[in-house]
């Protein structure tokens, strides 16, 4: 498959080659045809045109993950049109502030999120409308508000007698116009609007191609899981798979066990793109806890049976995501280091990927068959990379990219944009080292890291990866206070439950972990205690835990 440079190129030949085929599906409700999307859009370059929306002027979407979202994102571009994608799970005065920051002209908003915002907190906005039937909710514009109650009737006065494949031409996109800001969640500070050039976008693409290209055909499947909000799940769930003539499926609901586990077995994805959260979660039930009993681990020992063993779990696991998936590509946040060799033991086909919003997201990856454990794959095509390290091998150092994915700077924030942008490179705020073949291991972000007394860098992430796989331990973070490390534990609920674990059982089971980790630990990372805490870590919507918020 053949990737073109221009954006916009890109999509006017995916809707004419495939415009009979399904493109966007909210599963178990409707489907549009890739014809129906080129209609969509064209009703929206009718809104936006008698509205006086210039290009290069701002649109907003906030909703949840359905079809509509992406025929809005995609007119919004093919106009020329700056996207502007809100998370929907921000706070409603987290909205209202992107909103006005980003100068938007247009929100198009989910009913659910819609019931919490005030329209009067953001005055600039010519309109706003519902992301799933396009119905008008608000406008302080005469012309937008005609227009979008009389879309249809305005749509059949420009296309009298038809609307097909010949009607299609789209703004003509230059690799450094900014196509998307995208509003970062903030692990350790506010927000910032990261402005994604068009080039960025159609690198990740190419980045796509060269992963799964060969292995996904026009009229294959894939399930959305990720918000579209993200630019993991915005590139790598759609952008790319809508190029290729893939059907991409919405579940438009909240994920739960039940549901994703029956929408899989529904639609059989080509491939799959999740956190790490959802795949520890099913390793840690389904297989961690088989074979921690005494007889698998002999079992498991024996070369003939122990790879038939390995062989039957690794079909299950596939099954239980499809079955017809080329390979699992997990990225958003670090993945455990015991659940990925496990994975890798039963050969799973798996792989790891490093990104950042900055970047579009892909900084690194490698097709499962070459992927190394414990690294996040080789530097991207097009994309360089830099250890700022004496030592890039052996002594960790900030990870530095320069490349076609690496955005245009932060929107308004020159300061930012300068601290982040040197040269030319950018500056991920990462620590990590690279081999000899190019591959990179994260150790963890700078701002993370601690000091010991005696001026020892800690990383506080290889210590919560080793205390994660403790029992009771769902997740924790690890802190320095008064130059002591603590760790910060959220205990599993479940397996308390089940064994009715009482208060000082728990607690004594903590000292028993703490003293079994300082085992394994050197004498400057050694925690002086562990403290429990009663309700889960506060985090992201890419379920990464705010970490400013215990240190």
């Amino acid at each position: 498959m053949t990737i073109h440079a221009s954006f916009n190129k890109n999509i006017e030949d995916s809707l004419q080659k495939y415009w009979s085929l399904p493109s966007m599906s909210d599963y178990e409700l409707h489907t549009l045809q890739y014809s129906d999307v080129a209609e969509e859009i064209a009703k929206m370059h009718i809104l936006f045109e008698k509205s006086g929306i210039n290009k290069g002027d701002k649109i907003a979407l906030c909703s949840r993950n359905m079809s509509r979202w992406g025929v809005v994102f995609l007119a919004s571009l093919t106009y020329g049109a700056v996207a502007v994608p809100i998370l929907h799970e921000f706070h409603p005065e987290q909205i209202h502030h992107i909103i006005n920051h980003s100068e938007s002209k247009i929100l198009f908003v989910g009913d659910l999120v819609w019931k919490k915002l005030n329209a009067s907190e953001m005055p600039a906005l010519k309109g706003i409308m519902q992301m799933n039937d396009f119905a008008l909710l608000h406008s302080n514009c005469k012309e937008f508000k005609e227009t979008a109650e009389n879309l249809n009737r305005c749509f059949g006065e420009k296309y009298p007698s038809s609307f097909g494949k010949c009607d299609i031409k789209y703004h003509q996109d230059q690799p450094d116009e900014l196509a998307v800001i995208n509003y970062t969640s903030g692990t350790t500070s506010n927000s910032k609007g990261v402005m994604i050039p068009y080039r960025a976008i159609v690198g990740n693409m190419m980045c796509a191609n060269e992963l799964i290209g060969e292995n996904a055909q026009p009229g294959d499947k894939l399930l959305s899981m990720l918000p579209l909000a993200h630019t993991l799940g915005m590139s790598f769930e759609f952008l790319f798979e809508f190029v290729i003539g893939v059907n991409v499926y919405f579940l438009t609901k909240v994920p739960t066990p039940s549901i994703l586990l029956k929408a899989l077995a529904d639609i059989r994805p080509i491939a799959l793109v999740c956190v790490p959260l959802i795949i520890e979660k099913v390793i840690r039930k389904a297989i961690m806890q088989k074979i921690s009993d005494p007889k698998i681990k002999l079992l498991l020992k024996t070369p003939i049976i122990g790879k038939k063993i390995k062989k039957k779990i690794c079909e299950g696991l596939r099954n239980a995501f499809g079955g017809n998936f080329y390979e699992v590509v997990i990225g958003g946040a670090a993945l455990n280091q015991e659940v990925e060799a496990v994975l890798h033991d039963i050969g799973f086909n798996f792989t790891v990927g490093y990104g950042a919003t900055e970047c579009a997201p892909l900084i690194s990856c490698a097709d499962w068959k070459k992927f190394i454990p414990g690294s996040c794959g080789k530097i991207m095509n097009r994309m360089e990379v830099k250890i700022d390290s004496r030592n890039p091998y052996d002594v960790p150092g900030e990870i530095l990219v320069k490349g076609q994915n690496v955005m245009l700077g932060y929107y308004k924030n020159p300061e930012a944009t300068a601290e982040t942008l040197v040269d030319g490179w950018y500056h991920t705020g990462d620590l990590g080292i690279i081999d000899r073949y190019g591959n990179i291991f994260i150790k963890g972000r700078i701002k993370n890291m601690l000091l010991s007394g005696n001026g020892q860098n800690i990383y506080p992430e290889e210590i919560e990866d080793k205390l994660n796989n403790l029992p009771y331990v769902q997740e924790c973070v690890v802190v320095q206070r008064d130059d002591k490390l603590y760790g910060l534990v959220y205990p599993d609920p479940e397996l308390i439950k089940k064994n009715k674990t009482t208060q000082p059982e728990l607690e004594k089971k903590m000292e028993d972990n703490r003293k079994l980790l300082n085992s394994q630990l050197a004498n400057y990372e050694q925690l002086a205690g562990i403290i429990l805490q009663k309700e889960e870590f506060e985090k992201t919507p890419k379920r990464s835990i705010k970490r400013f918020l215990y240190s």
